[in-house]
């Protein structure tokens, strides 16, 4: 393997990082470009961590004469057998001990003194190299400040020293390119999860000027929890976060799946919208959800009043209208958010389902757009004042189906 081909790698790498190239196709371009410049490369493993609500990192495996997935993995807990595998691994010793390199040449004789590399020998390995390229504070994130790489293969005598010298080397730009990448993914992933999927990727697409808003007609979603100041006053504090929990998921997971984007988490209420280019489909989506969510806090309650906690049921009340879409706020603080009377009139028919004793309400704008065959089950529960608005709203609710 020459300088020259070393140079190649290493400027591909380079370009790949500078276009965004995703860290799996960054992993298996950089070692098919190597094993073509001559290095006996069988098997690489590439591991990065990540600031995501549930994966603490991810592994980028490479196999010389198979495809190999992706691995996101959690956060190890203690006294589990994946910390007890993390503990033996070449890399905790490494960052035990300060070293950035370790090498076990196998076909000279070199002890197989970790657990993978009593398999790698057993699959016919001769060499392994593993390295850590650790990132300053400064250029940290969350959890991720380390790329960590091994690196293995099964020629006779293994890697050459200058080979190994060469791998090692191109490495710092493979780590950049990687997290370059990486950084491009979080910043996705923690802007939908905490703006939402569409406000998120307006956000991403340069929407970020305060006063900048958008005019969207969609059906609006406000729901929250029956009796839930009474149950955080009642139930034991450890209780209330995963009861929040429990719930929340029910909800935002059954908007996401009928195709709404939750905005908001406001304590145990949620607004959600159903774009609504299609009013009727936007209404129907928004039903569909509705059913979909009494199925499952149905499903919910059954285990947790096994499991002896606490259960609820939620309160949906829905509306059709129009909303500004955009940046509001100070030069320091903005939220990208909705306003305008249309939210305000979710809210206070979602309030209306406590008074009334009604699980859902609808508006009349909301009915008027609602497909016809869909309004079978859907009666007045007669006109009502609503805090704010000058005129009293006709609200209706969705009865049970004749049997």
């Amino acid at each position: 393997m020459t300088d020259q081909r070393f140079n190649d790698v290493g400027a591909w790498v380079t370009e790949a990082g500078l276009v965004g190239t995703s860290e799996p196709d960054l992993v298996r371009g950089f070692c098919e470009r190597l094993v073509a410049a001559g290095l006996p490369l069988t098997r690489a493993t590439v591991i990065i961590d990540t600031l995501h609500p549930i994966h603490e990192g991810r592994v980028f495996p490479w196999w010389r004469d198979e495809e190999r997935e992706v691995i996101e993995y959690g956060r190890l807990a203690a006294n589990t057998d994946a910390q007890e595998n993390w503990r033996r691994s070449p890399f905790f010793h490494m960052l035990e001990n300060g070293s950035t390199t370790l090498r076990r040449n196998l076909a000279k004789g070199d002890p197989a003194d970790f657990p993978v590399l009593v398999e790698l020998r057993e699959r016919g390995h001769t060499d392994y190299v593993a390295c850590i390229n650790r990132f300053a504070d400064a250029g940290s994130l969350g959890e991720m400040d380390c790329f960590y790489s091994s690196w293995a293969s099964d020629a006779p005598a293994g890697f050459a020293d200058e080979e190994a010298d060469l791998l090692c080397r191109l490495l710092p730009q493979l780590a950049l390119a990687v997290k370059c990448s990486s950084l491009l993914r979080i910043t996705g992933t923690l802007v939908e999860t905490y703006l939402g999927r569409d406000a998120g990727r307006r956000v991403l697409e340069g929407r970020i000027m305060r006063g900048v808003a958008d005019q969207v007609r969609s059906v609006l979603w406000y729901s929250d929890l029956r009796s839930f100041t009474q149950i955080t006053n009642t139930a034991a504090p450890d209780q209330i976060i995963p009861f929040l929990n429990d719930y929340a998921d029910a909800t935002i997971s059954t908007i996401h799946e009928k195709g709404g984007d939750v905005l908001k988490l406001m304590g145990d209420g949620i607004l959600a919208i159903f774009p609504a280019e299609e009013p009727g489909e936007a209404c129907r989506a928004a039903l569909d959800a509705e059913a979909l969510l009494r199925r499952r806090v149905a499903e919910l309650n059954q285990r947790r009043v096994a499991e002896g906690l606490p259960v609820t049921g939620a309160y949906v009340g829905l509306h059709l209208g129009d909303v500004f879409f955009g940046n509001i706020g100070s030069q320091d603080r903005l939220d990208f958010t909705v306003i305008g009377p249309a939210v305000n009139m979710a809210s206070r028919i979602s309030a209306m389902c406590r008074l009334l004793e009604r699980k859902v309400l609808l508006s009349s704008a909301f009915l008027a757009a609602t497909p016809e065959q869909l309004c079978t089950n859907i009666v007045s529960v007669g006109h009502h004042p609503l805090r704010g608005f000058d005129r009293h709203e006709e609200l209706f609710t969705i009865t049970a189906p004749a049997a």
